[in-house]
């Protein structure tokens, strides 16, 4: 799971609940982490981090909220200027059904991007 400090940092970048407590962010994130550092399923999720479909709705409510974006912009923000630049050139093969993503708007920016040039 993430840490408190780490939990401190991009909490403020999280939409605030309204009606009903929501399930513990901090674990519901860590969740999200997992399945897509493991490349998982959401249902392969392991319970401690909440019922599988809750950390299926927050990462979709917070991708179309642009709030991943946010956090990984001010997190790159905070670290200053670097002298080193890393490119990853990984290449994968990504199922068909992957460009529905687009069309439910879960990233915004690569849409909006496209559509200026």
């Amino acid at each position: 799971m993430l840490t408190p400090e780490q939990m401190r940092r991009i909490e403020p970048y999280f939409p605030l609940s309204h009606g009903m407590p929501r399930v513990d962010v901090r674990r519901v994130l860590s969740g999200i982490a997992l399945v897509i550092r493991n490349g998982l399923r959401w249902r392969d999720s392991p319970s401690d981090y909440g019922p599988d479909k809750t950390i299926d709705n927050r990462f979709i409510r917070w991708s179309r909220l642009g709030v991943f974006n946010r956090i990984l912009a001010e997190l790159a923000a905070q670290g200053g200027e670097t002298d080193n630049l890393m490119i990853d050139a990984t290449h994968l093969k990504v199922h068909r059904t992957a460009a529905r993503l687009l069309k439910k708007g879960l990233y915004p920016d690569v849409l909006d991007a496209a559509e200026a040039d």
